[in-house]
């Protein structure tokens, strides 16, 4: 009996796309046909039929394939051949308990054999399992899809043409899963979100997005945190611990303030980029991973090296893409556009009118120079936003930091005095000048915060 070739996932007889998964059956005998009808159908899938025909491929997007060989054990042998060896080869359903015929099947692709009727509850767990990989392959897809629309680039406010070119080059690396990408940029540009965009719009969108800030980890942990480690390797160790790159496995790890990480770590980080393979603390096996590494930085890396602070092996395999994201003050045109979109989601949030901005208030930011970025002009709209009388926005409610007067005295640097004492001085005056803040301290100075740390330890 002749059956034409399926050309789409519809299985025989349906008119209307079903929205069940479904499980490809290649009819080579009309055995166990019904068997497997039903099977499929108690499973919550149906079966699509597909004939081979010269060089057609099978349909994608299948839960698993069954073909039915009972008395045609030859042609199941000669269709795996033209199928050659893929991953998640067929499953072969016959009616002969031959070892030898088991044996030669698997040896040419097939995943696995099933003689009928006594192998049926063995083929429904099998089919179960798949049919369960499938669904979750699925719900994955579709969460990817919804956070491509509300993360990807589209979700990037900005128009200028500093930022735009910024997004074209993040859309056209994307696609390329493997690359690794290295974004550059002062604190509060939108390091992360670009990471996320980048992630979303890559084959790998429908596995785990994972960030980790590497500053704000205390180095003594950070290793465990990516790498795991194993019971017993220090004490509190009292189960095995999976680390992000495992947990990272087939989508994308984001390494935020790289510029931070101990140099101890750099060299076990530049392995794992080097082998795809982890080994955890206290661990003697290594752990193959596939995961795509994002890294971003506000620290002038090339001075990092050069100070000492950061591997120059590490800096070439990171910086395989450098993406650089402007700072807001020099986006023409952003600051409005974005201090619109936060006000408008910031007053559906807390169930107030959408204020205008005021031909004033656009003056005041634009005269502003956002040395926060992004991140201080949404915390200066919000601010403003919950202080004012309802649908308006006061300008005496940004509180932006020029509005304060000049920025507090720290007195004046020693002179004459040795490199070492100014920097050092340099250091306590920023530190004050930034309310102690010492990540703004460190990025204002051009150094890490390891570093920043190390002089103030001196002085102390």
């Amino acid at each position: 009996m002749q059956r034409s070739a399926r050309v789409g996932p519809k299985p025989a007889g349906d008119t209307v796309a079903d929205p069940r998964p479904w499980i490809t059956v290649v009819r080579l005998s009309d055995s166990f046909w019904t068997t497997i009808r039903e099977l499929t159908g108690e499973l919550g899938a149906t079966a699509l039929e597909w004939e081979p025909s010269g060089n057609d491929a099978p349909p994608s997007g299948g839960a698993a394939m069954v073909v039915l060989a009972g008395g045609m054990e030859a042609e199941a042998l000669e269709l795996l051949d033209r199928l050659g060896q893929t991953d998640g080869g067929p499953f072969v359903v016959g009616a002969t308990e031959d070892h030898r015929l088991a044996s030669g099947l698997l040896r040419k692709g097939a995943r696995d054999y099933f003689a009928m009727p006594a192998d049926l509850d063995l083929l429904r767990r099998s089919l179960e399992r798949d049919l369960r990989s499938a669904k979750g392959r699925v719900e994955a897809e579709r969460y990817a899809s919804d956070e491509r629309r509300t993360r990807g680039f589209e979700s990037i406010i900005g128009r200028s043409k500093a930022v735009r070119q910024v997004i074209d080059q993040a859309a056209r690396v994307a696609v390329h899963g493997e690359v690794t990408v290295l974004i550059g940029g002062e604190t509060g540009t939108g390091k992360e979100l670009l990471a996320q965009a980048i992630h979303y719009h890559s084959p790998r969108a429908a596995a785990p997005f994972i960030p980790v800030n590497c500053a704000a980890i205390p180095a003594n942990l950070l290793e465990s945190e990516l790498f795991g480690h194993e019971r017993g390797a220090f004490t509190g160790a009292v189960a095995p611990k999976q680390g992000l790159f495992e947990a990272a496995h087939g989508g994308t790890l984001f390494l935020d303030e790289i510029g931070h990480m101990p140099l101890e770590l750099q060299t076990k980080l530049l392995r794992a980029l080097e082998n795809g393979e982890v080994r955890r603390v206290g661990g003697q096996a290594s752990r193959q991973v596939n995961v795509r590494v994002l890294a971003a930085t506000h620290v002038n890396l090339t001075k990092a090296i050069a100070a000492g602070m950061f591997r120059e092996d590490l800096y070439y395999r990171l910086n395989v893409v450098a993406l650089e994201l402007p700072a807001l003050r020099h986006r023409d045109g952003d600051i409005e556009r974005l201090a619109e979109a936060f006000l408008s989601h910031l007053a559906t949030r807390y169930g107030v009118p959408v204020p205008p901005l005021t031909p004033e208030v656009r003056q005041r930011l634009a005269e502003h120079s956002w040395p926060g970025n992004v991140r201080e002009l949404r915390n200066a709209m919000e601010r403003a936003l919950v202080l004012s009388p309802p649908g308006t926005l006061s300008i005496d409610e940004l509180r932006l930091e020029s509005d304060t007067g000049d920025p507090p005295s720290v007195g004046p640097l020693p002179f004459p005095a040795d490199l070492e004492t100014i920097t050092r001085a340099a250091a306590r005056a920023m530190l004050e000048l930034t309310g102690s803040n010492k990540s703004e301290a460190a990025r204002r100075l051009g150094i890490s915060r390891p570093r920043l740390n190390r002089l103030l330890d001196d002085d102390s």
